[in-house]
């Protein structure tokens, strides 16, 4: 792609740019902290998904201070529903370090911004580029389509990602390197979309080598998908006096640092009363479904009546439920077990 063509795109961009809310407005001085925090939470999430949280969180915490001051359940409750839990925990994590480590200020370069928790290869590259001006290449999933589509990239990913880094370092300009990457971001987004790309309105439909062949709906090219595994589980809703028992799940593993009901192992097969937290009269309530990045999971609800609550449990009010910032597997258990509460 030419410098012309680099040119257009920014062009585009300047009258067509996203109004996000992590976003400078033209005139204004990138925030660092916003910058960092939205591209934390937009991995592997949707925007529509991530405006309410950025909401939230720049609310109860407008600075890297108060972030770092936070207590990290409140956190954990706040991040609920996002998904991809780690990213909380780094989240606390690296904004502990940029302020006992950095005096509060985000580095600008990729180099230290590679050092704090939870900051990989493209986080580093858009903090740098977006933040501070710096020549960064950023790829993210659009910027992917958009770079595989321009060189109708014929190796397929993931092992194309290398390749698609290199072409798109090759057209990542010096000027404007941060804008450049937003507009490669916008233009995936809203032109390049996986389905239908719009190739009549788009900047870069005259340098476009999958345009030409006729079908760049057909980039990029991916690999077969392996079949993802399925486990299962038991889960249990203890009650005691309109209370239910929630745990703290371990800081690493699936849904760390979260709370949530009891459970056994998950595996290929679990026995009934797999993990039960008492002996009990166990009443099956249905199961649920959930599918993770790597796996399939689906959990069998039991419930039962507790004689009472030992003082270092964490109960919590089922008709509070709502405020416990379960993610959203756990959610779609409390609401079964609050169905065998009523009926019971």
């Amino acid at each position: 792609m030419s410098v012309d063509a680099a040119n257009a795109l920014i062009h585009w961009y300047d009258a067509n740019a996203r109004i996000l809310p992590w976003r400078a407005r033209p005139g204004e001085t990138p925030d660092p902290y916003r910058v960092w925090l939205s591209e934390i939470m937009l991995q592997q999430t949707t925007v529509a998904a991530v405006r309410p949280y950025f909401d939230t969180f720049t609310r109860r915490w407008p600075t890297v201070e108060s972030l770092a001051a936070a207590e990290d359940g409140e956190v954990m409750a706040a991040w609920a529903g996002l998904g991809y839990y780690a990213r909380a925990r780094n989240l606390i994590a690296c904004a502990r370090a940029v302020v006992t480590e950095q005096g509060g200020q985000f580095p600008d370069t990729e180099a230290a911004l590679l050092k704090l928790p939870g900051i990989g290869r493209y986080t580093a590259a858009a903090i740098a580029a977006i933040a501070f001006g710096r020549r960064a290449v950023v790829v993210d999933a659009n910027v992917e389509r958009v770079v595989s589509r321009l060189f109708a990239m014929k190796a397929p990913l993931p092992g194309a990602r290398a390749g698609l880094y290199a072409l798109a370092d090759g057209i990542t300009p010096s000027r404007r390197s941060g804008d450049f990457a937003q507009a490669m971001m916008d233009l995936g987004a809203t032109i390049c979309t996986v389905r239908a790309p719009a190739c009549a309105v788009c900047p870069l439909s005259a340098p476009c080598d999958a345009r030409r062949e006729g079908a760049p709906q057909r980039y990029p090219v991916k690999a077969p998908k392996a079949v993802r595994p399925h486990r299962r589980g038991n889960a249990y809703w203890l009650e005691h006096d309109g209370h239910v028992l929630l745990v703290r799940r371990p800081g690493k593993g699936m849904l760390g640092g979260m709370l949530g009901f009891p459970t056994g192992d998950w595996a290929d097969q679990v026995e009934p009363g797999d993990g039960a937290p008492i002996a009990a009269d166990w009443a099956e309530a249905g199961s649920v479904d959930h599918v993770f990045t790597h796996f399939a999971l689906t959990l069998n609800l039991y419930c039962a009546g507790a004689a009472g609550r030992e003082p270092d449990q964490l109960w919590w009010p089922v008709e509070k439920l709502g405020e416990a910032g379960l993610p959203t597997l756990f959610a779609k258990l409390a609401a079964r077990g609050a169905t065998w509460q009523r009926a019971a």
